[in-house]
């Protein structure tokens, strides 16, 4: 890759990249709700706020199943790529390597296997295939939060005064623990099963947006600091 202050026409521009590892969930999971609707077997709702299905649910049986898999399970080599990619990129902005931007890569590459094993479990019966799909969104949501966290932090230092980028994935970040509080205290007042189970549902949907606003905002901040990828043969 090459630094941000080199030749804009040199190599081959990485942003798409981002822009695609955000966009394919966001498609795979609007395109198999409004399916699912269609075909009857989910209710309609605004599932941000009512909560009346889970992502899971949306896409779990017949041509939904098929459509959001097919989106999603390239949509998670694609954000595996991206965490691959960062490290290098905020090195070239000035970052100093430390064990965060060490560990980022091994993160990313998890997060994106779990998010494999979620997809090619979700519609499968049995108690095992139920814990791996459990389990695969589990460790999916904790990895990329956490990775999301390492590469805001660096970014709003790195981009400070220059691009709006890093202020924008911090302020994403932020709304991550108030779903966690949101979860865990809310049922604390309203303890009825429907209530708590509406509340997971919504803030599966929220966690799954901000994930996806995250990526459009690193696709923003490849583009204007012109991370790109030249291929370079050997001497």
């Amino acid at each position: 890759m090459r630094p941000a202050d080199a030749a804009p026409s040199a190599g081959r521009a990485l942003w798409p990249l981002a822009l695609l590892a955000g966009l394919l969930p966001l498609v795979a999971t609007l395109v198999a709700y409004l399916v699912a609707i269609r075909m009857g077997l989910v209710p309609a709702c605004n599932p941000f706020l009512e909560g009346c299905v889970s992502i899971s649910r949306a896409a779990r049986h017949d041509l939904p199943n098929i459509l959001f898999r097919a989106l999603l399970l390239p949509a998670a080599v694609l954000q595996a790529m991206c965490w691959l990619l960062c490290p290098q990129w905020l090195r070239t902005l000035g970052a100093a390597t430390d064990r965060w931007q060490r560990a980022l890569p091994a993160l990313g590459v998890a997060a994106g296997v779990f998010l494999v094993l979620y997809g090619s479990f979700l519609g499968t019966e049995g108690e095992g295939y139920r814990w791996m799909r459990r389990y695969g969104v589990v460790f999916y949501f904790g990895l990329t939060c956490i990775g999301t966290l390492i590469v805001s932090g660096q970014m709003q230092r790195l981009l400070r005064g220059r691009r709006p980028e890093g202020r924008m994935a911090l302020a994403l970040c932020a709304l991550l623990p108030l779903l966690g509080l949101a979860h865990v205290f809310l049922p604390l007042w309203w303890p009825e099963p429907a209530f708590t189970d509406a509340l997971e549902n919504i803030t599966e949907w929220w966690a799954g947006a901000i994930f996806t606003a995250f990526f459009f905002v690193l696709a923003s901040a490849w583009r204007g600091t012109g991370l790109r990828l030249q291929l370079k043969a050997a001497a």
